[in-house]
């Protein structure tokens, strides 16, 4: 049944011909279990990582300091482990903040298309310390809790599988049309920076012939006052 939910939407998008190479590039970019990214942060400093996201697409993060000695990770963390993060849209709103935190998470949906920031810092510690954490930022089909889903759901794995692969063909269609209006716009700025680089042509070239004749003009006028024509 839901593989033939996931033909009839999928045919209604693209031609044959398409959806098969959409399919396979499903399978090959079908999100894999992500694992968090671990950065080292020295006091004093910050370290800001960029996403870049569509509009209303899901994302989520979640982050916490590692311990500084890897035999005990269950230790407490000492009170100079602490960091702050801020997570901005591209057009400066603030989309999550926390201050001198040990871990956290976030989620929003995006309002703005374009690269979101998340930067943390450390405050200034003497002597200097070096602070490790995890940060695991997803966006889009990858932020989607699936096991959560099918546990709530009762779905099988067959179904849930062809969900994700649903998920990740809308996606890259969506991301398609995205591509063709991020082109669409750099076309324009090009033929509006020809058309100025163009007129700013014309007039360096009316500039430079003003220039040209006040000078023939003023030697003229000067060798006439000497006398040498």
């Amino acid at each position: 049944m839901a593989a033939r939910r996931l033909g009839s939407t999928a045919s209604r998008w693209l031609r044959p011909s398409a959806l098969l190479l959409l399919v396979a590039s499903a399978l090959l970019l079908a999100p894999s279990p992500a694992r968090a990214l671990r950065f080292d942060l020295e006091s004093g400093h910050t370290k800001c990582i960029s996403d870049e996201i569509k509009v209303n697409a899901m994302a989520v993060g979640k982050y916490h300091i590692v311990g500084p000695d890897p035999n005990f990770p269950d230790a407490q963390l000492p009170e100079s482990h602490r960091i702050s993060l801020r997570v901005t849209s591209p057009y400066g709103n603030s989309m999550h903040y926390a201050e001198n935190v040990q871990s956290g998470h976030f989620a929003f949906t995006a309002a703005e298309a374009g690269d979101y920031l998340a930067c943390f810092w450390a405050p200034d510690h003497k002597p200097p310390v070096t602070i490790g954490f995890e940060f695991d930022w997803r966006s889009g089909v990858s932020a989607k809790d699936y096991p959560s889903v099918a546990k709530k759901g009762k779905v099988d794995m067959m179904e849930l599988e062809l969900k994700k692969l649903e998920e990740t063909i809308r996606n890259i269609h969506e991301e398609m049309f995205y591509l063709r209006e991020r082109e669409e716009e750099m076309q324009d700025l090009n033929r509006r920076t020809n058309s100025r680089m163009a007129w700013l042509g014309f007039l360096s070239l009316g500039i430079c012939l003003s220039v040209a004749g006040l000078q023939l003009w003023h030697l003229k006028t000067f060798f006439e006052r000497k006398k040498l024509l």
